[in-house]
């Protein structure tokens, strides 16, 4: 079943994300992760691909691989900077191939040890362009990126909302966000969003939060804003990797709780590779 389908037919939609490992000890822990949380029963999983398309063997194979061998629903992360339409087209085929018929289409960034990197002349220069490619060859379902904090990169939140909306425009069929920590902000972006007359499934991405600076250089890549009460729980654990991941488990909790009694259409996990926060976290929600 695609994903466009099953939020249709399920409510909540719980995904998961994850990312290629660098070594063979990597790929062990993470399929033990998936087996982990494959009893949650996720609509699907995803697998992101590094920055110029860097793990693009990584991620082909890999989401390959869990939907053969796991059966799950497994998206693949397709960003377009760097590449051509008939790399893209290639990607398409090793995909359709092996099972594989979700992708969530991307912008993406430059590789970040080029300093010279510049795109194609015939490359994707926006991820509406990506969008409408995909779309025009038809097989696969289409999700794409929002920003509920506003991408870092635009000039104002109109702008971005009009770019999202060329995305939509293109054939994307459903919309995930980049992680966020204050609810009220995601909401006020669904509010603009439907005004905007998009209305696609918007799913919330949801971080739970494992290290303090980790999470903080996380949140100034992506201008993402911590709560006061947050900011001051993240100083008070700082250094306390158990109190850390307490606080995570229940932020998060918190969120979700909110957001599904909001209706939600689902709820899609940036699990770093790990399962026990999210493990807790759907637990406390459903039992």
């Amino acid at each position: 079943m695609a994903i466009p389908e099953l939020f249709q037919v399920r409510k909540p939609v719980i995904s998961f994300e994850f990312f290629p490992p660098k070594t063979d000890a990597g790929y062990r822990a993470l399929f033990e992760t998936i087996e982990e949380l494959k009893p949650l029963s996720p609509g699907y999983v995803s697998i992101t691909m590094g920055a110029g398309g860097s793990t693009r063997e990584k991620t082909v194979d890999l989401t390959i691989e869990i939907t053969k061998k796991l059966g799950l629903v497994t998206m693949a992360h397709l960003p377009c900077t760097g590449f051509r339409p008939h790399e893209i087209g290639t990607i398409l085929d090793q995909l359709q191939a092996g099972g594989v018929h979700d992708v969530l289409a991307l912008r993406g960034d430059p590789p970040r040890d080029d300093p010279s990197f510049t795109i194609p002349k015939d490359g994707f220069q926006y991820a509406n362009q990506l969008v409408e490619y995909i779309a025009d060859r038809g097989q696969f379902s289409i999700g794409a990126a929002c920003c509920p904090e506003v991408h870092p990169q635009a000039s104002d939140a109109a702008t971005d909302l009009v770019n999202l909306k060329r995305k939509v425009d293109a054939g994307a069929d459903f919309l995930v966000s980049q992680f966020f920590f204050d609810n009220a902000k995601f909401s006020d972006f669904v509010e603009r969003a439907r005004a905007s007359g998009i209305t696609l499934p918007i799913v919330p991405g949801i971080m739970p939060i494992a290290s303090v600076p980790g999470i903080r250089r996380m949140a100034a890549m992506n201008a993402t804003s911590f709560p006061e009460e947050l900011a001051r729980e993240l100083e008070r654990v700082d250094g306390d990797d158990e109190a850390t991941y307490r606080l995570g488990v229940r932020w998060a909790t918190m969120q979700c709780r909110e957001l599904l009694d909001r209706g939600v259409p689902g709820i899609h996990f940036f699990t770093l590779n790990r399962s026990p926060a999210s493990r807790e976290i759907h637990r406390n929600l459903f039992g």
